[in-house]
């Protein structure tokens, strides 16, 4: 005589099926978490490689092997490989008198009150030469001997993944490389003139 099914305690006790519910409980963060560690590689590669192509562009234009049109078109040519998958490439170029000097305003050589910033009566280096103030100094391009250049590579490219969207990421993914570089003494540095206003 078979015995009365009892459908609550038999349930209890079988364990058919549970490893597929183990799995199906694991696999979601899993693949998520994957999926972004393989992104954030590919990120720290994106900005490794850039940070390569840019020292040796840099080292080549501080010795004056370069100018900025073949520093742009070098750059170009060795991230050819990463931009061929629709991403982007941008490169500043700017220059100093020195290192002290990068990404900062002009110097104020006469400062009147109020002190600390720039109002008339002052008097200034105009570094970049365009005969005004600038609360952001520097000159576009390469300068000349014994300036410092500072560089900068941004690329943009498509992420790899799909799974940015779920964490709130933008769907294309950002490296910058740096770089600042004091060119070769080949002559004397150009003395700054001083503006007063």
């Amino acid at each position: 005589m078979p015995r009365p099914l009892h459908l609550p305690r038999d349930l209890q006790h079988d364990q058919r099926g549970a490893t597929l519910m183990e799995f199906g409980l694991i696999v979601t963060p899993l693949c998520l978490f994957i999926m972004g560690v393989g992104d954030l590689g590919y990120q720290s590669y994106l900005r490794s490689v850039t940070q390569g192509v840019l020292d040796r562009a840099a080292r080549a234009a501080s010795v004056g092997t370069l100018n900025s049109t073949q520093i742009d078109a070098y750059i170009d040519a060795q991230m050819q490989a990463i931009n061929s998958k629709n991403g982007s490439t941008s490169v500043t170029k700017k220059s100093y008198y020195n290192f002290s000097r990068v990404g900062k305003p002009e110097k104020i050589t006469t400062d009147t009150a109020p002190l600390g910033s720039f109002n008339t009566g002052d008097c200034f280096e105009d570094s970049n030469g365009n005969g005004s103030y600038d609360s952001s100094a520097g000159s576009t391009g390469l300068g000349g001997a014994d300036d410092i250049v500072f560089y900068q590579v941004t690329v943009s490219m498509p992420r790899l993944f799909p799974m940015a969207k779920l964490l709130g990421w933008s769907a294309t993914q950002t490296a910058t490389a740096n770089a600042t570089i004091r060119n070769q003494p080949w002559s004397n540095q150009a003395t700054l003139p001083i503006i007063c206003t």
